[in-house]
């Protein structure tokens, strides 16, 4: 199964603390929602466990995580690869930052994935409306995380 996704986030930071965080595996990891354990490797990669839970396919997902920071401080690859109860997950993304000039940043985002094993067989729409919440979640905690950082500055 693949499946595609695409959007743009308005983030309350400047570019350059938007480009800091989303640089750093310590913190972009703890924004994964049901986060078990995330385990740093290099200033861009770490593996993270999350739990899963999507109609019958319940359990402990681990996954590798790449981050790929482009020249020029604006252009942001992602690679997730791995699974767990005989699924596996391969998703690409990636995301071009824009300085508004204001303090604020839009993130203009897409993302494939391919999806084999059990987890494929849900179905397309119930593992869109999981992927969907997902997304949601992981772009309102870095929200929310970048805010509390902006505050803090000021």
């Amino acid at each position: 199964m693949n499946l595609e996704w695409k959007g743009q986030e308005h983030i309350a930071a400047d570019k350059a603390t938007t480009w800091s965080f989303i640089n750093d595996p310590a913190l972009i990891s703890q924004c994964l929602p049901d986060l078990l354990e995330a385990k740093i490797h290099t200033a861009h990669a770490f593996d993270a466990i999350v739990q899963v839970s999507l109609g019958p396919v319940r359990g402990k997902f681990k996954f590798k995580i790449v981050l790929g920071p482009q020249p020029g401080d604006s252009d942001m690859h992602l690679t997730i690869s791995g699974g767990g109860l005989g699924s596996v997950v391969d998703l690409h993304a990636s995301a071009h930052i824009l300085d508004n000039g204001d303090g604020t940043t839009i993130l203009d985002w897409t993302g494939k994935a391919s999806l084999r094993g059990p987890i494929a067989t849900v179905g397309g729409r119930v593992v869109d409306v999981q992927a969907q919440r997902v997304i949601s979640t992981t772009f309102g905690n870095v929200k929310t995380h970048l805010a509390g950082a902006a505050s803090a500055t000021v």
